[in-house]
């Protein structure tokens, strides 16, 4: 995790007879990526300042596997999925939160036929519930009045129907929302999905990620709020490919409450 966050692992906990309220998965970008590891870290404070009982399984969290499933190998991905199975299976592991919306996904609907049936939300959704709860307030912060939009992100938004969650949070911050031309059912793909991050693009006339950042710059927003790492790297390539990274900043809604907090 770097820096002085420490955070128990599942066998830690297991070792000493423990069981957490909730499992964090982390994910592979949020384990291995520069900028989603700012993620991580952001959610950890927050789920710490809330005193939430909760653990990662470290070097036993494997791939998801949507990136395999997505782009073909229904074999590797489920080789990735049932050994991740095994792994929490084995700690009775029941509630599990994620900061990716491809993780929550799989874990959500594409596990269960693997025989890994648990209750999976995704981060947004969780801290939403730490503030109806009272088990976090966000006092200070810098972004009341500020021009906010938020890109939905396809495994978050079209294909498990969370558009509330993250738009709640924003609107706490005092920010001010505003919508792109495609949002919620209408949402546009960052161009990330379908394990296309992985490969270059097509031939064509403009990239997604590009298209995308066009529209959320129509909004004349201060920063464009993300709920996923994917999003966040296609949109800041497009943030930067359109030269406004001194003026719009694009951030994880876990980011934006870290901060607001003063965590």
């Amino acid at each position: 995790m770097g820096e002085s966050i420490k955070v128990a692992t599942m066998a830690q906990m297991f070792a000493e007879g423990k069981t957490p309220e909730v499992l964090f998965w982390v994910g592979c970008a949020g384990s291995f990526d520069d900028r989603a590891k700012k993620i991580t870290k952001a959610f950890v404070k927050i789920l710490q300042k809330a005193k939430v009982n909760f653990a990662v399984l470290g070097t036993e969290e494997s791939c998801s596997g949507d990136p395999a499933k997505r782009s073909g190998n229904e074999f590797l991905f489920q080789m990735q999925a049932v050994t991740n199975i095994e792994v929490m299976n084995a700690y009775g592991i029941k509630n599990i939160v994620t900061t990716c919306p491809h993780c929550f996904n799989t874990l959500k609907n594409e596990y269960p036929g693997l025989g890994g049936d648990y209750q999976v939300v995704h981060h947004t959704q969780f801290i939403n519930s730490l503030l109806k709860e009272g088990r976090i307030s966000l006092e200070g912060g810098g972004y009341k009045g500020k021009r906010i939009t938020y890109h939905d992100a396809c495994y978050l938004g079209r294909a498990n129907g969370v558009y509330e969650a993250p738009r709640q949070l924003i609107e706490k911050l005092d920010a001010e929302l505003v919508e792109m031309k495609s949002c919620k059912t209408r949402g546009l793909c960052c161009g990330a999905g379908g394990a296309q991050m992985f490969k270059e693009p097509e031939k064509g006339n403009k990239d997604v990620n590009i298209e995308r950042t066009e529209e959320a710059l129509a909004a004349k927003p201060e920063i464009i709020a993300a709920a996923c790492p994917f999003c966040n790297t296609m949109m800041t390539d497009g943030i930067k490919n359109k030269e406004k990274e001194a003026v719009v900043k694009v951030m994880d809604i876990a980011e934006l409450i870290a901060k607001a907090g003063d965590l």
